[in-house]
C-alpha cells in the first residue's frame, strides 16, 4: 500500500512540474510577442539603440563660381550721333513740269529758240530755306514766242520785284550770259511755243 501511495505521489509531483514548466514557457513566449509588435522591434528579441549613432548626412551640392561683377569704372556704351537735320524734300519726280534753267538763245530754224534745262529745287520748294534749283538731264531748246509775256528781277533788271521786258531784251541778256541758269516758270501754248515765263528771283 505504502509503495503504491508513494508511486501516486511522485506521479503528481512529476505532472506538477511538467504544467508548471509549460506555464513558464507560455509565459516567456507571450512576452517575447508583446515585445515583438513594439516599433522598431527586430526579429529575434529587442536589442538596445546604439547610443553613438548619427543621421547621415546628405552631401552639399558643391558651389559654383559667382559671375564677375562689373567693375566700378564701366562706363554706358555711347549713342552714336544723330544726323544734323535736314529738310524733307516734298517732290516725287526729279523734273518740275513747269520750271527750267535758262542757259542760252538761238534762231535755228528761223524761229526764237531758247536753250534750257530742266530741274526742280533741291529741297521740293522755292520757300524751303537753303533750296536750290538744280538742272537736271541734257540740255533742250523749246520755242518761244515773238509775243510771249515776259518778267524778270535780280540780275536781269535792277530790283527785286517783277517787270515785265520784251523778248529782245531777253535775247540780249542771254546772249551776254550765257549759261546762267537762271531758274524760270513757264507756260506752253497751242502752238507748243513758251507763250508766258517768269524769272524766279534767287536771293544771294
Amino acid at each position: 500500500m505504502r509503495a503504491a501511495r508513494n508511486g501516486r505521489r511522485a506521479h503528481r509531483q512529476a505532472a506538477l512540474a511538467a504544467l508548471a514548466l509549460c506555464g513558464l514557457l507560455a509565459l516567456t513566449a507571450c512576452q517575447g510577442d508583446e515585445d515583438a509588435g513594439l516599433p522598431g522591434a527586430k526579429p529575434g528579441g529587442p536589442t538596445a539603440p546604439s547610443g553613438t549613432a548619427t543621421a547621415s548626412k546628405a552631401p552639399k551640392p558643391s558651389a559654383s563660381k559667382a559671375a564677375p561683377k562689373p567693375t566700378g569704372t564701366a562706363t554706358a556704351a555711347k549713342k552714336p550721333a544723330s544726323p544734323a537735320p535736314t529738310a524733307t524734300c516734298d517732290h516725287v519726280m526729279p523734273i518740275a513740269p513747269d520750271l527750267l534753267a535758262l542757259r542760252r538763245y538761238t534762231p535755228e530754224g528761223g524761229s526764237h529758240n531758247l536753250i534750257v534745262q530742266h530741274g526742280n529745287w533741291s529741297c521740293g520748294s522755292k520757300d524751303t530755306e537753303g533750296a536750290t534749283f538744280e538742272p537736271v538731264g541734257k540740255e533742250t531748246f523749246i520755242p518761244i514766242a515773238e509775243t510771249a509775256k515776259i518778267t524778270a528781277t535780280a540780275p536781269i533788271v535792277t530790283g527785286l520785284e517783277p517787270k515785265p521786258i520784251t523778248l529782245h531784251e531777253l535775247i540780249s541778256w542771254v546772249s551776254a550770259h550765257p549759261d546762267s541758269g537762271l531758274p524760270f516758270r513757264y507756260h506752253l501754248g497751242a502752238d507748243g511755243a513758251i507763250d508766258t515765263l517768269d524769272e524766279i528771283y534767287l536771293s544771294d
